[in-house]
């Protein structure tokens, strides 16, 4: 049996990981997709973290070790006994076992923080939204689901800051795409459907032949699509963005670019079966759809179908 295609998803807590690992396992199908979280294997449960003075953000507060270990079994296609944290209680749970599928998503505060766990990874992603952004969101899912006070939530961000600073942050630099939805303006920051999302690009992984957007785009496309160069913790990337008001048959031709590069992804690109791409939840409940989520989940899922196809070739 070939090995399972493993996708790594880092961020701070609320940057929009469950959400962008929601959409992806829809796309590949859930039934070929084991969703592993590495804040499973935080060290203490809150009680003892606040006891401690620990926030779950530190290295120290997580078993790094057997997380780094059961990463390693996964990628050679072995199951593990994985530990379950209860975010909602802020206890532990029984562990459970867990056989990887076809693909496995590990996403996670610290999933990037060992040699080890890195080179585990077929695909890395970190998320990167605005600070102010990433604050609402976690007021928001705190306060809704987690039963914390906004003045608990507002605290326990400022206390978590210089674990944010010096652990989660970082792990950046070992992304092979770095992901940043952001707002228009401030303003819009609560239109979760139309928030622009700027895709920085390395080069440790070959992305799809984006360089058509400069050569066949219009003017309208362009204002909304944009393909440049820059540089990211001092390295050359290529950065891609798209504004939440890029319409269908803009994001469209988009999406051809990147469903050409591979025959085996039509049935990817195909909209009418896939209607879970670029769904997001508003902020009163209702489901908006998302051209750049979409857009996003769909050139993650390119590569994990891409390193699944280099894997079966080179076997």
């Amino acid at each position: 049996m070939s090995r399972p295609i493993i996708l790594g998803i880092v961020g701070d807590s609320a940057a929009g990981k469950t959400t962008l690992t929601k959409g992806i396992a829809q796309v590949l199908g859930p039934e070929n997709v084991t969703v592993i979280c590495t804040d499973d294997y935080h060290r203490y449960d809150r009680q003892q973290r606040a006891e401690i003075g620990i926030t779950a953000l530190h290295p120290d507060c997580n078993y790094l070790d057997i997380m780094q270990q059961h990463l390693s079994q996964l990628r050679i296609g072995q199951p593990i006994l994985k530990p379950v944290y209860s975010h909602k209680t802020g206890t532990f749970e029984p562990p459970v076992y867990i056989k990887p599928s076809k693909f496995v998503i590990v996403e996670g505060l610290l999933g990037y923080s060992t040699r080890i766990a890195r080179d585990s990874y077929d695909v890395k992603v970190y998320l990167a939204p605005p600070e102010s952004l990433r604050a609402k969101w976690k007021v928001k899912r705190d306060t809704q689901k987690r039963g914390y006070s906004e003045e608990q939530v507002l605290e326990e961000l400022k206390k978590r800051e210089p674990d944010s600073e010096q652990f989660i942050r970082p792990q950046r630099q070992w992304s092979d795409i770095v992901i940043s939805f952001y707002p228009q303006s401030d303003e819009e920051e609560e239109a979760n459907g139309h928030l622009n999302v700027r895709l920085v690009l390395r080069p440790t992984i070959p992305h799809p032949e984006f360089t058509q957007i400069i050569s066949s785009g219009n003017g309208n496309f362009e204002s909304a699509i944009r393909l440049g160069l820059d540089r990211d913790m001092g390295k050359p990337v290529d950065v891609l963005e798209v504004d939440g008001h890029a319409t269908l048959e803009q994001v469209n031709k988009l999406e051809q670019i990147i469903c050409s590069d591979m025959p085996y992804l039509k049935n990817i690109c195909d909209r009418e079966s896939n209607p879970e791409l670029g769904k997001v939840a508003g902020t009163t409940g209702e489901t908006l759809q998302s051209y750049p989520l979409a857009l996003t989940q769909l050139l993650i899922t390119y590569h994990m179908l891409k390193a699944t196809h280099t894997l079966q070739t080179n076997v």
